[in-house]
């Protein structure tokens, strides 16, 4: 079976790709990613490895926000939470140094450090019932095999046969009950027989070696990949500040309070309504609204009145948050055309809709 290589580039959201790092983040992996390359050791165990990648990880990127340790049998797991009560977000399998035996590939992913990945998957996937995990990993530290969880999941946990395999081999009902056997008897054939090849994320830290040790700030930029590709917006696909399908929530609560709403919590629901009497703005857009449509009589013009509420005062919420929405959803929509096009001429301000160069003076 031969796997479906992806580069750094590839691998990445391709807009979280395009956020320019904050220069004293690059500093400090720069520093941390150059310790990690120091301490690697053909000599030392995996155990002196697996201490240096959690140390490099927690330092550059997870602490305090992500707690990294051992889980069980896996190596290392990365948590989506600040304790080990929450779920894990990243398996990792580490290898030491110069154990290719065990590593997958470019050539070939049915190697042991994924036949150990495939089984702590399934106890966290199955067994565990977690449906948070995002990504896989295995590494002797020069080379990472990074693999998106999503793959796992429709190749291994969604296929009945293998799923049942294992929940049997988990009760002990099979031959064989150590690891081994389920290596060598479930997971290396199930890989043999795969039809589709396994897509995953491949490079060696030892291609940046040369970068990682100058001081030239220049060569930095090669590096951005390789910091991004480590990072939690990554690894743990949290949302990042220019992912365009999340909001600032600066700027969400803004918005809000110029509508005239509030979120409020009803039990474990976030629910957004009109703002309680006592903290109502007469100035918002949904007061000024209702108002208007008040004063104008306009719910007279609508033939179907019950659709907006069963009294007046539920018809005039209705209709004047539906009015207050599409006005914002349209002046959004031209903000957005209007970045769209400074940005496709390279930042003229020129074509901004309301740029003061554009207007004549009229002062005589």
């Amino acid at each position: 079976m031969i796997p479906e290589i992806l580069s750094i580039r590839k691998s990445l959201n391709k807009a979280f790709l395009k956020v320019k790092p904050v220069r004293s983040n690059i500093e400090r992996f720069k520093s941390n990613i150059s310790e990690l390359y120091g301490h690697i050791d053909i000599s030392e165990s995996e155990e002196h490895h697996k201490n240096i990648i959690a140390g490099f990880l927690r330092n550059t990127y997870y602490d305090p926000n992500h707690y990294i340790n051992t889980k069980g049998r896996t190596d290392l797991v990365i948590h989506n939470g600040k304790d080990s009560k929450s779920s894990v977000g990243v398996i990792i399998e580490t290898k030491r140094p110069g154990s290719n035996s065990e590593l997958p590939s470019k050539e070939n992913l049915n190697a042991k450090a994924v036949h150990e990945l495939i089984l702590y998957y399934l106890r966290e996937r199955i067994t565990g019932k977690n449906l948070e995990i995002k990504h896989l990993i295995a590494t002797d530290l020069n080379e990472w095999f990074i693999f998106n969880a999503q793959e796992f999941e429709k190749l291994f946990a969604s296929n009945k046969k293998l799923v049942k395999d294992f929940e049997q081999f988990e009760e002990r009902a099979l031959s064989g009950t150590k690891t081994d056997f389920f290596y060598n008897e479930m997971a290396k054939p199930f890989i043999e027989g795969l039809e589709k090849p396994i897509e995953c994320t491949h490079f060696n830290i030892a291609d940046y070696k040369e970068i990682i040790k100058n001081s030239d700030k220049k060569d930095d930029n090669k590096l951005i990949g390789l910091y991004k590709i480590f990072s939690p917006e990554h690894l743990l696909k949290l949302p990042f500040l220019n992912d365009s399908n999340t909001l600032d929530r600066k700027f969400y609560n803004e918005l809000l309070h110029i509508i005239g709403l509030e979120e409020t919590k009803e039990g474990s629901k976030k629910v957004i309504g009109r703002k309680a009497e006592k903290t109502r703005n007469a100035g918002s857009l949904l007061e000024n609204t209702m108002d208007i449509l008040k004063y104008e009589d306009s719910l007279n013009q609508l033939s179907k009145r019950t659709e907006y509420g069963e009294n007046k005062d539920e018809q005039l919420y209705t209709v004047a948050l539906e009015l207050c929405i599409t006005w914002l959803n349209r002046i959004l929509f031209l903000k957005l055309l209007e970045g769209q096009l400074i940005r496709y001429h390279q930042g003229d301000e020129k074509f901004k809709f309301l740029y003061s160069g554009l207007i004549p003076d009229y002062v005589a």
